[in-house]
């Protein structure tokens, strides 16, 4: 009765290791098949970022509250010109008023391969819609602290623009929503054609409704690998909606970070709250590498505006009359001595026979 009882203890013993250890085998299993498919997520997210490693903010050379001294310390990484001035809150290039300029620019050089800036900031005013202007602009550009008639910015600038336009200059034209945000690359001689908004030379972009936003207003520059990608965030959604995307593109290192406004007859509030800069590491391989080279002028690998043309400018209508008239009255003259010389000719000829 004991060994009956023993052999039925053993086998039921036996019974339970064995369901134990399927049990574990089919944990182990679903635990090896969550581990692979997180794997192969992770890596098809990091495949879509374009083999981005990680990335660093660069306080250096990032805009960031507080505001500690900015424009006035000697420890400040940045200085303030014209109508610019700080607030806790923000930095405003401009104010609400007609007539104004104002910048903010970095004191350090951007010496960084691969990058990718965020920008947070705000536009508003008491206008109403296209009765306001003119907008904001980031740069990274060779030249810094310069007035001029590119949103608070020199023309002719030597680097990279991002516009935020806010008021349509070329009203004949209607392939494009205002406030509107686009890139351009200048190489130290294209001209911003601030009439055409720009189109003439605009790499890229696309219509932000960010004037007199309920939402936080941010945009995404990320540049690497010859290529910049442009990125906004103006709805509330917490979500980048890509913009323009441009392969091709050759930065210099060396350029100075910038934000600038203007206002004309037409006015706003133009609030830059932050500006992050983050460092990116990206993985390059040996043939990359090699064939990298070190860019003097901005440019862009098979862009005609970057061949400058030198057209012939047409007659006007002054000039065309001018020239008819003149015309006209020459072959009237030729018409005249034709008939003395001819007349002449006859009466000689005439005298012969006498």
């Amino acid at each position: 009765m004991v060994s009956s009882v023993a052999k039925s203890n053993l086998a039921r013993l036996r019974s339970f290791c064995f369901l134990n250890s399927v049990f574990r085998f089919r944990s182990l299993l679903r635990l090896t098949w969550l581990l692979i498919t997180i794997c192969y997520l992770t890596s098809q997210s990091l495949a879509d970022d374009g083999d981005f490693m990680e990335e660093f903010l660069k306080r250096e050379y990032s805009l960031v509250k507080p505001y500690r001294g900015l424009g006035f310390s000697s420890s400040s990484q940045w200085d303030l010109m014209g109508t610019a001035m700080v607030t806790p809150d923000h930095v405003r290039l401009t104010p609400d008023l007609q007539s104004r300029q104002g910048a903010v620019w970095s004191r350090i050089p951007l010496l960084l391969q691969d990058w990718e800036l965020r920008v947070q900031f705000k536009i508003h005013g008491q206008g109403k819609k296209n009765l306001n202007g003119d907008g904001l602009a980031i740069w990274l550009t060779r030249d810094r602290m310069k007035n001029g008639p590119v949103f608070g910015n020199m023309n002719h600038f030597c680097g990279l623009g991002i516009f935020v336009d806010t008021y349509p200059n070329d009203d004949k034209t209607h392939d494009r929503t205002f406030p509107y945000i686009s890139v351009m690359l200048g190489n130290g001689t294209l001209s911003y054609d601030h009439d055409r908004d720009g189109r003439s030379t605009e790499l890229g972009g696309c219509t932000v409704m960010a004037r007199n936003s309920v939402y936080d207003n941010f945009f995404l520059v990320r540049y690497s690998k010859n290529r910049l990608t442009l990125m906004v965030d103006i709805d509330g959604k917490q979500e980048w909606r890509e913009c323009a995307d441009i392969t091709g593109v050759r930065l210099p290192t060396g350029y100075f970070l910038g934000a600038s406004s203007a206002t004309g007859d037409l006015s706003d509030n133009h609030d830059i709250i932050s500006m992050k800069l983050y460092e990116l590491t990206v993985e390059r391989t040996p043939q990359e590498v090699e064939e990298g080279e070190v860019v003097a002028i901005p440019r862009v690998d098979n862009m005609e505006q970057f061949q400058v043309e030198v057209e012939e400018e047409g007659m006007s209508g002054v000039q065309l009359f001018f020239t008819i008239l003149f015309t006209v009255l020459g072959l009237i003259v030729l018409g005249v001595v034709g008939l003395i010389v001819y007349g002449r000719w006859k009466e000689n000829k005439r005298k012969r026979f006498y």
